[in-house]
């Protein structure tokens, strides 16, 4: 079944934004590059991008599921449009797409 499992945030100061989430919640982020960090729970996670040009105007919801070339087809299939195309990540890959409404979100299958 899919589920979300990611939130990612905008992050204009991606320092002061992972000291602030280890200092609120004790939250332990791991830095993938100088842009990005990440929660890794196998829950659901917290990213932080820090790339302006990369990053999400609002947060950005993250379905898992087990077929992402299905989920694509499902949401073109259902109205929404593909914002952002497949792409790879270290851990597998996703794409995003705007519902019906203009809402951002992404699906992913890990590896």
């Amino acid at each position: 079944m899919a589920r979300i499992n990611f939130i990612e945030l905008p992050a204009r100061d991606l320092g002061a934004a992972q000291a602030f989430y280890a200092a609120v919640f004790d939250w332990e982020l791991t830095n993938f590059g100088p842009s990005y960090a990440c929660t890794m729970t196998g829950d659901v996670d917290l990213g932080l991008q820090g790339d302006m040009t990369e990053a999400p105007t609002m947060p950005l919801p993250v379905v898992l599921v087990d077929d992402i070339e299905v989920a694509q087809t499902a949401v073109e299939g259902a109205g929404g449009s593909i914002s952002k195309p497949i792409f790879a990540f270290p851990g597998g890959r996703r794409f995003h797409f705007r519902d019906p409404n203009g809402l951002e979100l992404a699906i992913m299958q890990t590896d």
